[in-house]
């Protein structure tokens, strides 16, 4: 064990005493996921696996989940669940709409929409596109942003075919080659895809629509709660992800494995996955991951705003929680 590593084992230990008190329980903190397993959980199985949660005095209890959009309406509409981890897009649309969530930690800053294409295709933004026959989801948070993706090659979608396909195809049709192109998730789709067909990304972020990606979010009501041990939690996966992206990636795959082994789950596809959402997570150059930075949500609000899903009069401010995480030592240190 490192001399770095052990003040901080004494700082979380005597954190968890003070705020626990002696001889209280653990916190629980019930947590509902995005997805069924893939490379984005990996901080969380990783820190439950090396004990991190227990350090910072809390029982979290993980469920995956069958998608962003109802991760978020069961998060913000119940009391079954402490936290979610989405696409945050997903929340800032939610909340426009009314329900009372507010993001609390973001990891991935960036939206990880894209385009997949053919590695040897030649189509380096949405002008290739042209004549293509393109595989989407009409139901996704993709969608919306289409129109506006493509304007940018100076198409319409009329110059294109669009088939729309269930979420739990689209991999399939883009691989088999029933599709020349998808709109999808990429950091998801473009590992699964590569294995048998050679793929690459063209990101709507590079195209001037930014919008967050993954992180975590809870309820207004929770956050008056429970929001120290929120802003705990969010610090430990936080600095799960910064020891994840020292070099560990291969560490939080044999994590999400021994957490999940039902999912028959494919170690290098995972790995492809973790890689694939490094780009996604801004410059971490002395950079903590997790708070939210001020000008990525007004951003946000603009992109949103231009295709009808949020109002453009809302304060960027008002989608998050700032302040609440509690930013723990990076275990980045730790060997």
């Amino acid at each position: 064990m490192s001399l770095i590593r052990k003040p901080f084992l004494l700082w979380a230990a005597l954190a968890s005493l003070l705020l626990a008190g002696p001889g209280q329980a653990a916190e629980t903190v019930r947590v509902r996921l995005d997805w069924t397993p893939w490379g984005v959980h990996a901080p969380f199985h990783l820190a439950a696996r090396k004990g991190w949660f227990k350090e910072a005095g809390l029982d979290v209890q993980l469920e995956d989940g069958n998608g962003s959009v109802t991760t978020v309406q069961i998060v913000g509409n119940g009391d079954s669940f402490d936290v979610g981890h989405a696409a945050l897009a997903s929340m800032m649309v939610a909340r426009d709409k009314g329900l009372p969530v507010k993001a609390l930690a973001v990891f991935a800053r960036q939206g990880d929409i894209g385009v997949l294409v053919p590695a040897d295709s030649g189509i380096d933004g949405p002008a290739g596109l042209k004549g293509k026959k393109v595989a989407y989801t009409a139901g996704s948070l993709e969608a919306p942003f289409i129109d506006a993706f493509l304007a940018h090659g100076k198409l319409r979608r009329d110059d294109l075919e669009l088939i729309n396909v269930d979420a739990a195809g689209k991999a399939s049709t883009y691989a088999v080659g029933r599709a020349d192109a998808a709109f999808s998730t990429i950091p998801f789709f473009l590992p699964v895809v590569s294995q048998s067909r050679a793929s690459r990304a063209v990101r709507f972020a590079d195209y001037g629509l930014h919008m967050p990606g993954f992180g975590l979010f809870a309820s207004e009501s929770k956050l008056a709660q429970r929001g120290e041990v929120l802003g705990r939690f969010a610090g430990v996966v936080a600095a799960a992800w910064e020891y994840i992206y020292a070099g560990h990636q291969d560490e939080a795959v044999a994590a999400i494995l021994a957490a999940r082994p039902q999912a028959r789950l494919n170690a290098d596809v995972l790995r492809g996955q973790i890689d694939a959402l490094r780009d996604y997570f801004g410059p971490l150059d002395g950079a903590r991951i997790g708070p939210p930075v001020a000008q990525d949500w007004i951003q946000a609000v603009q992109t949103l705003s231009s295709v009808g899903l949020v109002s453009a009069q809302r304060p960027a401010a008002d989608y998050y929680a700032e302040g609440r995480m509690v930013l723990h030592a990076p275990y980045g240190s730790a060997k």
